[in-house]
């Protein structure tokens, strides 16, 4: 029985999903005999959850746990690429032989026999110089988690647990005698540092890690190789937040030189003391992986963090089997604003620990508990089918729009490494707009006032947007509307700094900026401005059933109009990234289609927003 490092990482979620897994399993490698099946108490148990994992769609069978993520396979060039990346800097840096290779079976693996189990892990970088061995894993995410990690001194100066020496960081202790660091609170400092340990926050790659060292550690004990490991070393290798892209390619492709401020684009945390303290963590899970493997006993385990609810990496289990029970519209989950849950008599109850104690429904928190005005508008909207709203209030920011208004949506492509000159890791580069144009109230026609740029290619496109998205706003009059507008402000701004041409023209937009948001839901320093108390001011102003706690322009467009994504070719914006980035495997007949499907999703976006206005208006009238 093998049990890889991804399978150690879910296996050690709960017991529950050793369970789950291993039913399917058994359900791909063989169409499997309920009866025969032992390992299971309950024969109608296992049927009740392969009807969760499959369903039928014209007499094919699909698939509902391991569901394709179009978004990540679109993606994974420029994922592999940063590995590519930290094995080129790991020779640059390290020395002595490096292996790693975009393909993971090329990749150096360890594996190890425990109990009747063989553990085994790939190794992204796998280096060994004079000094040893470097364990290095590679993962697309940033600095930023790890350098938000710190505490303000007594004179509010922000001091990070880490030192930095060119590309690496390491925890103060490590570098430095801390009893002789001026005004440096220790006890402030360990607190970040213990976050480190919290494999369901900040610490998730750093238990990933931590599995690495045990299976090497449980190879080279088995080899009875002991004094090596006292010569290994562990790294954690990110994208660096800091890295500007100089715009230097060669062949067609990004040359990652070091920026302006010598950032390269991969920074290494040395994690080799932390993991060595997540051993006896990593033990102890193996042990409860082994236990139930060899005696997969299932049963119903509670919710938690563990469960991943609505994170990128969750449990694929959770949707479709523990976490089906949550109502799909106003759950206990969707009370606004509601990060800290309620207190009862018995202390405080937050998040999927009112799921785990039965309180499913909106409805089913006792009132007594609902304390918030929100809350209350919240239940009685949905309990007595009314729909909430503040006339007066929505009347008052309304009238704070100057016309011609701009209605902005803008398409953003998160790559994980710079594509163009300026850019920065995951930076949401822009590579379509749609811009509805509504000169009075209530004047602006879907098609004729509708203005599109999108992309032809992969090239660098963005200094064309940018000309376009000036020649049709004038940023001397009107208001720049969007869903959500510090998205589009933060977008121009950007391309502001990144074309400082243009930089007062965009900068000008920039400052209009208005949110749909403030009106359907709030704006509080605006409307204390406009004379509201500060309790009033936070209230949405408006609310119905439908939206189940949720402001998103997918909710409230059905709630204000007939207008739909679900018949849309392109449905939503994970699908709008999957189709630009796939435009190189596409043929001219597919390219076609898509590329319009993607200018009547952008145009869908602006449209509603000028819809959404329009009813709101009404409403008020």
């Amino acid at each position: 029985m093998a049990v890889s490092k991804t399978d150690f990482i879910n296996y050690s979620r709960c017991p529950r999903y050793i369970v789950l897994d291993k039913i399917k399993k058994d359900k791909l490698d063989a169409d499997i005999d309920i009866s025969e099946y032992k390992n299971i108490e309950k024969e109608s148990l296992i049927e009740e959850l392969l009807g969760s994992m499959y369903d039928y769609e014209d007499d094919n069978e699909v698939d509902l746990i391991d569901v394709p993520n179009r978004q990540l396979e679109a993606m994974m060039d420029y994922y592999k690429q940063v590995e590519t990346e930290a094995g080129r800097l790991t020779e640059k840096y390290f020395g002595g032989k490096t292996t790693y290779s975009k393909d993971t079976y090329n990749q150096e693996c360890l594996d190890f026999n425990r109990n009747g189990i063989k553990y085994l892990c790939y190794v992204d970088v796998y280096n060994e110089n004079s000094d040893g061995v470097n364990i290095i894993e590679v993962k697309a995410t940033t600095t930023n988690q790890y350098k938000k990690l710190g505490f303000k001194n007594k004179d509010k100066e922000f001091i990070s647990i880490f030192e930095k020496n060119g590309p690496f960081y390491r925890l103060k202790d490590e570098v430095c005698n801390l009893n002789e660091l001026y005004d440096f609170d220790i006890d402030k400092y360990q607190n970040q540092v213990n976050k480190l340990f919290d494999r369901w926050g900040i610490g998730k790659y750093i238990y990933d890690l931590s599995i690495q060292r045990f299976i090497l550690e449980g190879e080279y004990k088995a080899s009875n190789n002991m004094e090596a490991l006292k010569n290994i070393h562990y790294y954690l290798a990110v994208l660096n937040a800091d890295y500007v892209f100089d715009g230097t390619y060669k062949d067609g492709k990004p040359l990652y030189n070091p920026d302006d401020n010598d950032n390269e684009i991969i920074n290494f945390f040395d994690f080799t003391n932390i993991t060595k303290l997540m051993q006896p963590v990593i033990e102890n899970d193996a042990s409860k992986i082994e236990r139930v493997l060899f005696n997969p006993i299932d049963q119903e385990c509670d919710l938690g963090k563990w469960c991943g609810f609505k994170k990128p990496g969750g449990c694929k289990y959770f949707n479709q089997i523990c976490g089906s029970k949550i109502p799909h519209k106003n759950s206990s989950l969707n009370y606004i604003s509601n990060g800290q849950g309620f207190m009862t008599p018995n202390g405080r109850i937050k998040g999927l620990d009112l799921i785990n104690q039965g309180y499913l429904g909106m409805l089913d928190v006792p009132v007594e508990w609902i304390t918030r005005k929100t809350h209350m508008i919240q239940r009685e909207c949905l309990e007595f089918n009314k729909v909430y709203i503040n006339k007066e209030k929505l009347k008052k920011g309304l009238e704070q729009i100057e016309y011609p208004i701009y209605h902005l949506d803008f398409e953003t492509f998160p790559c994980p490494v710079p594509r163009f000159k300026g850019e920065w890791p995951y930076i949401q580069s822009p590579f379509e707009f749609s811009l509805h144009i509504e000169k009075e109230p209530g004047v602006c026609d879907k098609i004729k006032d509708n203005y599109v740029f999108l992309a032809k290619t992969h090239e660098d496109e963005r200094e064309e947007l940018v000309k376009m998205l000036i020649k049709y706003i004038d940023g001397s009059k009107g208001t720049l509307f969007a869903q959500n507008v510090p998205f589009e402000k933060g977008r121009i701004k950007e391309l502001s700094n990144i074309f400082p041409q243009y930089k007062d023209r965009l900068m000008a937009i920039y400052d209009r900026g208005f949110d749909l948001l403030w009106l359907v839901n709030t704006n509080s320093k605006m409307y204390e401005d406009l004379g509201y108390d500060e309790e009033e001011a936070k209230v949405f102003n408006y609310y119905n059933k439908d939206l189940s706690g949720s402001f998103s322009i997918k909710k409230t467009l059905p709630v204000f109009s007939d207008l739909s994504y679900s018949d849309m070719t392109v449905k939503n914006g994970t699908e709008a990234i999957v189709e630009y980035a796939n435009y190189p495997l596409m043929s001219k007949e597919e390219y076609n289609i898509k590329y319009q499907a993607l200018i009547d999703y952008c145009q869908q976006d602006t449209w509603a927003m000028v819809v959404i206005l329009d009813e709101l208006r009404k409403l008020v009238k």
